[in-house]
This record gives structure tokens, sequence and C-alpha cells, in this order.
């Protein structure tokens, strides 16, 4: 909206809702690598995919430990 129609940040911030601070994070996000600008939709970078690997990890583990504690009760 602001490259592809040049609309003025301030505008394209109000007629969204958002702030424009965050607008121009989108915009500068966007132009770094517009393929990996909004990782929620589409692929993921490795760092978030390590993350969300390590969160599963701890999830499992803690289900583990609460088993062992159950079991040694």
């Amino acid at each position: 909206m602001v490259k592809e129609r040049g609309v003025a940040v301030a505008q394209a911030a109000s007629d969204l809702d958002v702030h424009e601070n965050v607008l121009r994070k989108w915009v500068r996000e966007y132009g770094d690598d517009p393929s990996q600008s909004f990782p929620g939709k589409g692929p993921m970078k490795p760092q978030q995919l390590q993350i969300d690997r390590l969160r599963r990890e701890v999830a499992e583990l803690n289900a583990e430990r609460d088993i062992l504690k159950k079991a040694a009760a």
C-alpha cells in the first residue's frame, strides 16, 4: 500500500488503524526480504523453527517429569 500506491505512511497507518512506527517496521521488513517478512504467513525463519522445536521438547520433558513424580509419590 505504502510503496505500491505511493500512500504516505501516516495516511496508511491511519487507514489501517496501526501506529506509524509499526507500519514503518513492516515496510522495512518487507523491503529487506519479502519472502521472510511475515514468518507467520509462509516459511518460518530458522530461529523460529528452532524455538518451536525446543518448546515442544520442553513440553515433552515436563510431561515425562510429571509422570515420574506421580510414580514416585
